[in-house]
């Protein structure tokens, strides 16, 4: 019989091996930037290797693996598409340049070693969710799943209406302002926010699960503080004529009508 113990040290491992296996292929290939698609992919092995070691409630279980597998799946394919061709994100590439020999190893750390634990800490929520056998599936779960159909809505439709907007040489420059776009300056981590969010509440309901709420908040800090809005503002904010104005009309995160 399985407990939390079992299930946490499985998952944490299980991350280790999937980060240092991503720094490798970074390594052979000199792109930092495919920890980027493995970040989806992680989760996705943290719920399926919660799933088999754990031994909860089947249906909970079952539902939260398919969750989280459609959720990775869904952002790994796309951020895919998306660099497919594009060479090493500038980050990296600043951060190869300021390290120099010392990159590799201290990518490692910086890199892959910070995502793996904070991919750790998020997950929480499905690892202490896959031992309790009781309750079934009630309320909370339902409203969770509702609540992560729409963070799944806002980020698929949100990437989808921002590649076809860059894919028209007419937009080259200009601020996109349609679509969900108009309503939140940042669809696709407001969508990130309640399918953790939406998670969590299914998880939960297994009762032990309440210990997990630093995973959401955390998710929630570093959409808002970290790498998500903060970080994506400050640079659009100076390459991107029309952006100030496109500020003062439409909300930073959570949707609403625009003013004016």
């Amino acid at each position: 019989m399985s407990g939390h113990v079992d299930v946490i040290v499985g998952s944490a491992l299980a991350i280790v091996v999937a980060m240092v296996a991503t720094w490798v292929v970074s390594l052979i290939l000199r792109n930092a930037s495919i920890v980027d698609i493995v970040w989806g992919l992680g989760f996705v092995v943290v719920a399926w290797t919660a799933r088999v070691i754990g031994d909860g409630n089947d249906g909970r279980s079952d539902l939260l693996t398919a969750m989280v597998t459609i959720w990775g799946l869904r952002l790994a394919l796309y951020l895919l598409w998306r660099n497919w061709g594009e060479g090493e994100d500038y980050r990296y590439q600043s951060m190869r340049r300021r390290q120099g020999d010392a990159f590799p190893v201290k990518s490692l750390v910086t890199v892959f070693g910070f995502q793996g634990l904070v991919m750790f800490v998020v997950s929480l929520p499905l690892q202490l969710a896959a031992t309790p056998a009781t309750p079934d599936i009630g309320v909370l779960a339902i409203i969770g799943v509702v609540l992560w159909g729409i963070g799944l809505f806002f980020e698929t439709v949100g990437d989808a209406q921002l590649a076809r907007f860059k894919a028209d040489s007419a937009n080259a420059g200009t601020v996109m302002d349609r679509g969900l776009w108009r309503y939140t300056r940042h669809p696709n981590y407001f969508g990130d926010f309640c399918v953790w969010w939406g998670l969590f509440l299914v998880a939960t309901e297994s009762g032990d699960a309440w210990f997990g709420i630093i995973g959401p908040a955390v998710m929630t800090f570093m959409l808002l503080r970290v790498s998500g809005v903060a970080m994506l503002e400050r640079g659009l904010m100076k390459r991107r004529e029309g952006y100030a104005e496109y500020v003062t009309r439409t909300a930073t995160f959570f949707p609403r009508p625009p003013r004016g």
